[in-house]
């Protein structure tokens, strides 16, 4: 029976209205959330100890909870999955690095600062670095998108070195350039060596000599 004043077709109608307020999230949500659980999972299995050779689409889509197949329709390939991580893990890298780049205070500070948060990253990614870098020496698309994230650094470090020259803070005979791309790619492989020789030196010793270097270089030895 109807309640009183309504019309035949109504409760159904209401059901109906209940339906298509719980329809399931956006492709894209659901799509997102796939990708980071993928993402995760290789991540995860890097953190594990399985080197990346060994890593198969089939392992890591189980890891992910999705089927071979599935992992397809989100990602070309294992080594897709290798630069988008190294990607994310650039960006939080060069998060960090600006304290130096858009810093106006001091320099010396804000490159300790910096380069200590960097080796702290370093650390916390360990597998996913040395993956990156090692099949960046082989792989003929990761290594040049390899290169090209760290050339973004060289870039960044350049201009505030210029800046430090035009203040008169940095020694006007440094070409910028050069001097950016030596110690960035300096501070690369010594943080990636500190990863793969089972910490021959402490980690904030290591830190400590790279910003020397960089200070001393930039703003000369008598800088504080």
């Amino acid at each position: 029976m109807h309640a009183a004043g309504a019309e035949p077709g109504y409760a159904a109608d209401v059901s109906d209205v209940q339906t298509l307020s719980r329809r399931p999230p956006a492709p894209s949500e659901k799509r997102q959330a796939t990708e980071v659980a993928v993402l995760s999972a290789m991540e995860e299995l890097l953190g594990e100890g399985t080197p990346y050779a060994a890593l198969s689409v089939e392992r890591i889509a189980t890891r992910a909870g999705i089927s071979r197949t599935a992992f397809y329709f989100y990602f070309a390939d294992k080594r897709e999955l290798l630069m988008r991580l190294a990607s994310a893990l650039s960006d939080e890298l060069y998060r960090e690095a600006d304290a130096w780049w858009s810093g106006a205070g001091d320099g010396s500070q804000q490159l300790t600062a910096a380069v200590g948060k960097i080796a702290t990253l370093y650390r916390a990614h360990s597998p996913l670095v040395c993956a990156i870098v090692e099949v960046s020496a082989y792989d003929e698309v990761v290594g040049p998108f390899w290169r090209a994230l760290v050339g973004r650094f060289v870039d960044a470090s350049a201009e505030r070195i210029e800046t430090e020259i035009a203040a008169g803070r940095a020694d006007a005979g440094l070409g910028a350039h050069a001097t950016s791309f030596s110690l960035v790619w300096m501070t690369e492989r010594a943080l990636y060596q500190m990863l793969v020789q089972d910490a021959p030196i402490r980690d904030e010793e290591l830190v400590r000599a790279l910003v020397q270097i960089w200070t001393s270089t930039v703003y000369g030895p008598q800088r504080p």
